[in-house]
């Protein structure tokens, strides 16, 4: 009797990638599979599947990291249905979240896409992605520049050299530079010193705001629209638009303030048993770069918009740490609301 098979038969990849190799096992829709290493080359694994399952519907997932989307657009450019998941979304059972090797956490990959319980997170194009990285090289930047401030101060604290009062605060004018590079000490070697965080103090300011205009311009040009409605927004400068941009995406993506707040972390923790509930603070899993940017974004917020102000006031008197995060939230819904009408915001118009 001739048996004719009447089912696509599906083929489940989870991999462990890492820089120098990566650990895959493969697992179908009725066997448990097995694991190997091999080389970190997404043509390798082609090869491979093309000849140990030639006629199988793919679904290859891996966690998000370091390795980028590179592997990712390599899956689909085969054909293959392929995720990239948040490490946070792979069940563990029991032990499973007290043993951790690359062979296991490839197999968890696999068990959860067999049983259907991944869900990719959103991949940005490539246009996006590179976008971002300048974003993100801004921020590198700015760690930098104030590092290297307190390294500065350290060392005229260490010497005992007490600043002249009008150039004790955080803005260093050119006046507070050149009483600096005036500064002398009783060995060359201190001065040396100094003059070496000078100038890499000035390599970084330079370079901070050379990438922070070409941030702004690039997006001014390039996401002219979004860009327009979000500086409209009292507390969303340049930068805090471009970031919006360059981590969030397209705005319209998500559902909800619900959906959004989730996203970047400005969501509480909830803990319920029986009829106990409490919140636990913010959630941990957010985008804390851009989840700071809000919090910063809406001390500004309540200078200069009235509205923002009255709902500070309202709650003053609880922890101001609490205060801003509700200010912070409020931000972001008018941020989607913005984007959403795409009407600009006007200032005190009660929401």
């Amino acid at each position: 009797m001739n048996t004719q098979q009447t089912a696509c038969p599906k083929l489940y990849i989870g991999i462990d990638i890492h820089k120098r190799s990566w650990k895959v096992h493969c697992a179908t829709d009725l066997f448990a599979g097995k694991s190997f290493s091999m080389s970190p080359d997404p043509k390798q694994l082609h090869s491979y599947v093309s000849k140990h399952f030639k006629e199988y519907e793919v679904t290859v997932a891996y966690e998000a990291g370091c390795c980028g989307y590179h592997a990712h657009r390599c899956f689909e450019s085969y054909g293959w249905r392929s995720l990239v998941v948040n490490p946070a979304d792979i069940h563990r059972k029991g032990k499973e979240k007290h043993t951790k090797t690359d062979k296991i956490d490839a197999q968890l990959i696999a068990r959860e896409l067999k049983d259907n319980r991944l869900q990719s997170i959103i991949v940005p194009d490539r246009k996006r992605e590179e976008l971002r990285s300048l974003f993100r090289r801004r921020n590198d930047l700015v760690k930098d520049f104030r590092r290297i401030k307190s390294y500065i101060k350290m060392q005229l604290l260490y010497f005992g050299i007490r600043e002249p009062e009008e150039f004790d605060n955080d803005h260093w004018s050119h006046k507070y530079r050149n009483w600096l590079d005036d500064i002398m000490f009783e060995y060359p070697t201190a001065k040396a010193t100094l003059e070496s965080r000078m100038r890499f103090f000035r390599f970084v300011d330079q370079e901070l705001r050379d990438v922070s205009t070409q941030l702004r311009r690039y997006c001014k040009v390039n996401y002219k629209k979004d860009y327009l409605l979000l500086r409209s927004i009292p507390g969303i400068g340049g930068i805090v638009a471009c970031g919006i941009l360059c981590e969030l995406g397209d705005l319209r993506r998500f559902n909800n303030i619900k959906h959004l707040a989730g996203y970047v972390g400005l969501a509480p923790s909830m803990y319920q048993s029986g009829n106990s509930q409490r919140t636990m603070g913010m959630t941990p899993r957010a985008n804390r770069l851009l989840r700071s940017y809000f919090v910063e974004a809406s001390w500004q917020a309540i200078r200069a918009d009235p509205v923002m102000q009255a709902y500070y006031r309202k709650h003053q008197g609880k922890n101001v740490k609490s205060i801003i995060v509700k200010v912070a939230r409020k931000l972001l819904s008018r941020t989607l609301a913005v984007i959403k009408t795409e009407v600009p915001y006007t200032i005190g118009v009660i929401e």
